[in-house]
């Protein structure tokens, strides 16, 4: 049987950036805390709202309004998600070339379900089915409950699935599954980065990724 394939969202399949930036600040400005720059966002992204928002809001989950700037990041990204969002060069077309060549796919990300959900329907609803995002009901990545569920759900062994990310999350979670790894070294961390979390295998475009999964 041919692997399936599990993908990570933000910095894998999609820029996401813009749009995070802009709620984390809108939500930041709402309560008078400086703004956060795009650098600093795109560090802080990668383990679900909770952490961006610890990161970004000031002593975060000590500070008093700090569970209103979650809120506020939420229902902001919530009307947002799109208005700046794209997928990458070339990932339509991996994706249709993993759709004809067999290969069951799946999305998850620690972005929470509903964002995971609309993103997934809008741009690549015709070829993946399976999308997973952080809610309350399941650990998010690192932790494997994410990725198992969407072996479940794709009908197929855990073992038989490679897991695809940009971040040093993505390739902790792989290691928690026991399951291959590829870091793509367009996202939000970059091939430096990656390398000095213990990537094994990086890729810099989708073309070679495809061949990494066929390998």
């Amino acid at each position: 049987m041919r692997k399936a394939v599990i993908f990570d969202m933000d910095g894998t399949l999609l820029d996401t950036l813009e749009d995070l930036y802009r709620s984390t600040n809108a939500a930041l400005l709402r309560y008078g805390f400086p703004e956060r720059t795009k650098e600093e966002i795109r560090q802080f992204v990668g383990n679900g709202a909770v952490n961006l928002m610890r990161k970004a809001v000031p002593q975060g989950e000590e500070n008093p309004h700090f569970t209103d700037c979650l809120r506020v990041f939420k229902e902001h990204y919530g009307v947002h998600l799109n208005d700046h969002t794209c997928a990458y060069e070339g990932i339509e077309e991996l994706l249709q070339q993993l759709k004809a060549a067999g290969y069951p796919m799946a999305i998850v990300s620690n972005k929470p379900d509903f964002a995971v959900k609309e993103l997934n329907r809008r741009y690549f609803g015709g070829v993946i089915k399976v999308a997973i995002g952080e809610s309350a009901s399941i650990r998010h990545k690192p932790a494997p409950d994410t990725v198992e569920c969407a072996a479940r759900e794709l009908g197929v062994e855990l073992k038989d699935c490679i897991y695809v990310g940009d971040s040093e999350v993505d390739i902790k979670t792989a290691e928690n599954c026991r399951i291959p790894c590829i870091s793509v070294a367009w996202g939000f961390r970059g091939k430096r980065f990656l390398e000095e979390m213990g990537a094994r295998v990086i890729v810099e475009s989708p073309q070679e990724l495809y061949t990494k999964i066929k390998a």
